[in-house]
């Protein structure tokens, strides 16, 4: 995995709790984005940090509008964090625009940031488009040498790659090689291919590093509250990645449990109540059941 060194004034101790930062715009609903990014970091152990690099007008049932800040103020809130804060990850998600794209890229290589799980944030679960189609090229010009795993879902394959959304395993399957080879070749990076959007009753994902290719399934589970599931399956990554080392095959180690974990928080998300749309799914599902039970 990618190391980077420790910031000028920052602690050089090993932390048995390591730091994970997203950037990502903000969902005031708390479903998707940062907001559920820190969810995530926080149930999976890890510390979070955040960097706003969009803001939406968003509930559970669609995005009203985005406004983008200054790519200034962008490059001031990464700089000032990483240069401070020794971080084992960084989740990229919803950048909005070429402009952001590219700072982001910029600082990110500049700091030599660690295990950058990158989700191609492109569309809403309501389906309103959160990326400008001149990002995309920027996005895999710039921003693609920097990540470790990115984690596109089928239609971001689909635009990534120029072709029709993949809509079978096997087409996955070649979806994932070719998306590999987007990445750089002379090191370890990994596609993480989600599934979610096939038929059937199985949700299927395929891990690929170029050599490895590896088939992850598990059973559907009927419910409308997936809002976010993108932006969490990522951040778990995210979260988990640093804290797998020294496993057997640490990737699929931290993938297959935030995998995991995810399925938990969705098949909770009834538990909650949250807007009349696609709600959020339950990222806290173990740990409030655990505390309730307590006496």
């Amino acid at each position: 995995m990618h190391t980077r060194n420790t910031p000028s004034g920052a602690s050089g101790a090993a932390s048995a709790i390591v730091n994970v930062v997203s950037i990502a715009g903000v969902d005031p609903s708390g479903g998707a984005g940062v907001l559920a990014d820190l969810k995530a970091f926080s149930a999976l152990g890890a510390y979070g940090c955040g960097v706003v690099a969009a803001l939406t007008a968003q509930n559970t049932q669609g995005v009203a509008g985005v406004h983008v800040p200054p790519t200034d103020f962008l490059r001031l809130q990464i700089d000032t964090l990483f240069g401070d804060v020794q971080l084992h990850a960084t989740k990229i998600g919803m950048l909005g625009s070429a402009e952001v794209t590219t700072t982001v890229a910029e600082r990110l290589a500049h700091w030599q940031a660690a295990n950058v799980v990158l989700d191609p944030v492109m569309v809403a679960k309501s389906g309103d488009s959160l990326l400008a189609r001149s990002a995309i090229s920027a996005m895999r010009e710039a921003l693609f040498p920097q990540a470790f795993m990115i984690t596109p879902n089928l239609p971001e394959a689909g635009v990534l790659l120029e072709q029709r959304a993949p809509d079978t395993v096997k087409e996955m399957y070649r979806a994932a090689e070719r998306l590999r080879e987007l990445l750089p070749l002379s090191s370890e990076r990994w596609v993480m291919l989600k599934g979610g959007h096939l038929p059937g009753n199985d949700l299927v994902d395929l891990l690929f590093d170029g050599d490895r290719m590896v088939e992850l399934s598990s059973p559907r589970i009927d419910t409308k509250n997936t809002h976010g599931t993108g932006c969490t399956l990522s951040s778990a990554i995210a979260a988990l990645l640093p804290q797998a080392k020294g496993q057997l095959h640490p990737v699929e180690a931290a993938v297959r449990h935030a995998r995991q974990w995810l399925l938990g928080a969705i098949a909770h998300a009834g538990e909650l109540a949250v807007g009349s749309g696609h709600g959020p799914v339950h990222h806290f599902h173990a740990l409030w059941r655990r505390s309730q039970k307590s006496p």
